[in-house]
């Protein structure tokens, strides 16, 4: 059990230091990626307002249907490609991207890859 939380302690402080630099702003919002072992989700946050703009997951129904499982890369760039639309539809072009303490490898850089090309800017 203490090796679980030492693991969920390491990956806060990664986290925490790259929240203190990404920040997302009405004109530039943040698009944030998490992640577990079945399910990726990412959503586009105002941070000034404190509001989700848009959201795009594993568990929606639409999707959930169409990738069957989000645990892998494929999923993960369906979901990018979904939130992509989504934003693209707002009039959101222009993101932050926070990978939220994971490394840019895998699902995170599978999501990031299919929404620049569905369109987004970061």
């Amino acid at each position: 059990m203490e090796k679980h939380k030492a693991k969920a302690k390491r990956h806060q402080r990664r986290k925490k230091h790259v929240r203190k630099r990404v920040f997302g702003e009405p004109e530039r919002p943040r698009l944030t990626v998490f992640r577990s072992l079945n399910h990726i989700a990412a959503q586009v946050i105002d941070d000034e307002s404190r509001r989700t703009l848009v959201q795009a997951s594993s568990r929606n129904k639409e999707l959930r249907d169409s990738i069957g499982c989000g645990g892998n890369c494929k999923g993960a760039a369906a979901v990018g490609r979904t939130l992509a639309q989504r934003a693209v539809a707002h009039g959101i072009r222009d993101v932050t991207f926070d990978r939220n303490g994971y490394a840019y490898h895998g699902r995170v850089k599978a999501l990031a890859e299919a929404a620049r090309e569905a369109g987004l800017r970061f």
